[in-house]
């Protein structure tokens, strides 16, 4: 095949051309968006994948509308050994093209046709080969019991090293995938087969169906010797004619264990169905248990990808692992409205797709299993998000894109717990069936296509009728980022009792923010019980009053009715009295606020240790296990770094004893017969808080006791791990790591050498991060083996954190092994490193030497420019706020 250099092509083009519109500028790769003038229409991936290989092949076909003359186009690429690139014009005529890596780190492309095409639509024909990734990107491979797999991750930009593409989501088109394989494998894709056949030779070939149209990094398929369990057939509804056949896709000899999870499957699918009031689009719907896997699940359409401990559960399961498994895959298969039926045009707005379907699964989990406290769930992940929100580096929900480091580290909580609450609140505001009109108007307006923020805004919006103040007040929350602080004071003087509205912008003790900054902000304020005891006014400006309703001064009032409001409060110290007062007038979700808004005046330093563990006495005797753990977080802050002294740390355990140890006593350490999954999880938060946390000598001993069954041996030299409480097989380990050290660190190092259940794995994965002493440093270098997954691995590096001991011990290691670390996880991971390495820490050494370190490896490290901010950003506010405080406060 005769090739043009760069130098050719570009002589024979600028004699055609005197404008030379492809020269110059339009030669320099594009690396944050692929030019318009190229568009991709169709695909046809036809693969050979064998997962026994360390290298697959394929020709993709890709039909194009050239929308310019143009001598070139624009894709991606990564890894991909190309042989050949053909150009099959509009009229048949097929020749020979050049295909260039332009900018191989970013994975961008060119493919130079060798002369000038007019406007057309093209094909473009790729032979290529590549190797299976081990980073758990695009087409990758691992192994599992012996055996090997293969399967893809493509989000967010990974389809570039399974096959040459346009890989963005503004390009959405259908696929024909065509796979050939062993004869003893199965294949699984984003649709059903559609026709197969043999060659005779070992090799089967499977034509599935075409796709409706997806971007890159929803095209998924897996091949390996997969137990495939039917879940049966969804039945059709208003919504849908056609029956979805549900099927669970398992590592080979775990088919049994899927049931659990597809058993959920027909109410979530349903549910989401009759609130959107569009049927489920994409056929048949697998859900894939992933040996191992980056992500916690992938929404691909039609083959939704999950770690396997949230598929693979049995009647001894944990509680919290049961709840995950809904959870996650209530979020994952409201992806497939809020995605994959309508997918963002770029990637600043990823917060079309994960705030959206962690909102609707926090809608879905309330409705069908209410007892999981979604409600709660919510309030709590949107305070979680506040910690992030607070640093001057964190995010904003629509984030400029800059590079694709920009796009790998959209993926936190800014864009999921504060996005989801941002949409909560303004649910709220303008009525729950007013926005659920908006949304299916949304649905409708954008199916099968691309939208972007204006057009979900404009639809809730249109629905509501509210005009442009509603849409300023949602953009003033997606297009800024920081969490606002709404500052109240009750004045009964005159002849209605007013309410004094401020707001700015909350900061920790030692940020550098600038706190002047506006929202608009729908506060609800509860004055009494019911509907009829709460109002609203949209906050806009920097002062308001809110004339409250009834005449009579209340007796209290709560800033935040239903915690629905994405803000922080600080009220007048006499209102604030009077609420401590009756503060069992408020409901579970405004308690939870109540504790946020505690822990949020400690860490600006407007009250001590002491005044914050009131907190404890206050929440702790609540019967509901969320509002009696709030405040542990803060108890956590303060053991970790201001108890300096046996006194003060004695007085701390003292305060935790009396608070939570009755009611683990209660509830014992062993599993009854008939228990709430809440009283499970109540049991493995208390136990791990007590017995781990604040080390309760009692807790321990009788953790250490379950423990010392669990690491008996039978007659086959296997750990006895049944013989624990599931739901404290974490905690127990960690206690029997940190009593006994090398003994348990070789049993739990061996029996993690034997065993694919993935719940066990992860409790003996959590007590290894504890090894004390000169075996921490052995089960950080055993992170860095294959008997250790890359999913894996960051739970063996997250220990010894909480003190400077452990963590300068970890540095160093760290600082030794960091390319072993860097070249195990892959770009996708970059920009958690700097946190892997220094999280944690509370000193201005930390954090100087975190950047040290970090800053001139940037370029390599995609993303890793705001993990080291923000994280550096932690440090320091750490620093500021133990420097504030008095530790003599603990014992008064």
């Amino acid at each position: 095949m005769r090739r043009l250099t760069h130098t050719l092509a570009f002589t024979a083009l600028a004699a055609c051309f005197s404008s030379a519109f492809a020269g110059g500028a339009d030669m320099k790769p594009p690396l944050e968006r692929l030019p318009g003038w190229a568009v991709p229409e169709a695909y046809t991936l036809d693969l050979r994948v064998d997962p026994a290989q360390t290298r697959f092949a394929g020709v993709t076909t890709i039909r194009v509308e050239l929308k310019k003359a143009a001598d070139h186009v624009w894709m991606h690429g990564k890894d991909l050994k190309v042989s050949s690139v053909r150009v099959i014009d509009a009229k048949g005529v097929s020749h020979a093209a050049q295909y260039v890596n332009a900018a191989p780190k970013q994975g961008v492309v060119r493919i130079d046709f060798g002369k000038t095409l007019q406007p057309q639509e093209l094909k473009l024909v790729f032979d290529y080969s590549a190797p299976f990734n081990h980073q758990l990107q695009g087409l990758y491979k691992v192994t599992r019991d012996g055996r090997p797999y293969a399967m893809t991750q493509m989000e967010p930009i990974s389809a570039r090293y399974a096959f040459p593409s346009f890989d963005e989501p503004g390009f959405k088109t259908p696929y024909k995938i065509v796979l050939t394989v062993p004869n003893d494998e199965v294949a699984v894709a984003n649709t059903a087969i559609a026709k197969s056949s043999k060659d005779g030779k070992g090799w089967k070939t499977l034509d599935f169906k075409t796709t409706q149209p997806l971007p890159t990094y929803l095209v998924a398929f897996a091949v390996g010797p997969w137990d495939v369990v039917s879940g049966g057939e969804i039945k059709p509804n208003a919504w849908r004619k056609e029956p979805i056949r549900l099927r669970g896709i398992a590592p080979h000899g775990e088919g049994s264990r899927i049931h659990i999870a597809l058993s959920e499957t027909p109410v979530i699918i349903q549910t989401l169905e009759q609130y959107y009031g569009f049927g489920y689009p994409f056929g048949k719907l697998d859900l894939l248990a992933a040996p191992d896997f980056s992500a916690g699940a992938m929404e691909n359409a039609g083959l939704v990808t999950f770690r396997d401990w949230l598929m693979l559960m049995d009647k001894n399961s944990p509680s919290d692992a049961v709840r995950n498994s809904f959870n996650v895959q209530a979020h994952e298969l409201a992806h497939q409205w809020t995605g994959d039926t309508v997918t963002l045009d770029w990637w600043n707005d990823i917060w079309l797709n994960e705030a959206f379907a962690t909102w609707m699964q926090q809608k879905v989990t309330a409705k069908v299993h209410p007892e999981y406290r979604a409600d709660l769930d919510r309030v709590s992940r949107a305070e979680g998000a506040m910690g992030n929100d607070s640093l001057v580096s964190a995010r904003k929900i629509r984030q400029p894109i800059t590079g694709n480091g920009d796009i790998q580290t959209a993926f936190d909580g800014i864009t999921y717990q504060k996005g989801a609450a941002v949409i909560g609140m303004f649910e709220h505001y303008v009525g729950v069936d007013t926005f659920r009109k908006g949304m299916r108007a949304y649905i409708q307006a954008h199916k099968f296509g691309n939208a972007k923020a204006s057009d979900l805004v404009g639809a809730i919006d249109k629905a509501a009728g509210k005009g442009e103040a509603f849409k300023h007040a949602f953009s003033s929350f997606l297009d800024q980022s920081g969490v606002p602080m709404v500052s109240t004071r009750l004045d009964c003087s005159g002849t209605h009792p007013v309410l004094h509205l401020t707001q700015d912008r909350y900061l920790p003790l030692g940020s550098s923010g600038d706190p002047n900054r506006l929202w608009g902000i729908p506060v609800c304020v509860r004055t009494g019980a019911g509907k009829a005891g709460v109002q609203c006014q949209m906050l806009d400006s920097k002062t308001a009053t809110m004339q409250l309703s009834g005449g009579q001064c209340p007796a209290w009032y709560m800033p935040n009715a239903d915690a629905r409001g994405y803000y922080r409060f600080s009220m007048d110290k006499t209102d604030l009295a009077k609420l401590n007062g009756h503060l069992g007038a408020l409901n579970d979700a405004e308690k939870l606020a109540y504790a946020d808004a505690v822990k949020a005046a400690f860490h600006r330093g407007d009250i001590d240790a002491s005044a914050a563990m009131e907190a404890v006495r206050r929440l702790a005797p609540s019967k509901t296990r969320q509002v009696a753990l709030a405040p542990l977080d803060t108890f956590a802050w303060i053991w970790k770094h201001e108890a300096q002294t046996d006194a003060q740390r004695a007085a701390l355990r003292k305060l935790a004893s009396e608070a939570y140890l009755p009611r683990l006593q209660k509830l014992g350490y062993v599993k009854r017969k008939g228990e709430s999954s809440d009283d499970a999880l109540t049991r493995s938060a208390l136990a791990g808080f007590l017995g781990v946390g604040v080390k309760l000598p009692a807790v321990r001993a009788a953790l250490l006791q379950q423990a010392d069954r669990a690491l008996e041996k039978n007659a086959k030299g296997r750990l006895n791990l049944a013989a624990a409480n599931p739901d404290l097989l974490s905690e127990d380990l960690t206690v029997a790591v940190e009593e006994k050290g090398k003994p348990v660190v070789d049993a739990l190092i061996a029996e993690l050498n034997k065993t694919t259940d993935a719940d066990r794995r992860n409790a003996m994965l959590a007590a290894l991060s504890h090894a004390p002493g000169a075996q921490a440093e052995r089960v950080w270098n055993f992170a860095l083996s294959p008997q250790v997954k890359v999913g894996e691995m960051f739970r063996l590096l997250t220990g010894h954190r909480d003190t400077q001991q452990g963590r300068d011990a970890l540095w160093t290691w760290f600082k030794g092994h960091y390319d072993q670390v860097v070249k195990r996880t892959g770009t996708f991971a970059s920009g958690y490193v700097p946190n892997l390495a220094g999280g944690g820490g509370c000193s201005m050494a930390d954090a100087e030497r975190l950047q040290a370190f970090f800053t001139p490896r940037l370029d390599d490290l995609p993303g890793a420019d705001r993990g080291l901010a923000q994280t550096t950003e932690s440090i320091k506010l750490c620093a500021a706020l133990k420097k504030a405080q008095d530790p003599s406060a603990i014992t008064r």
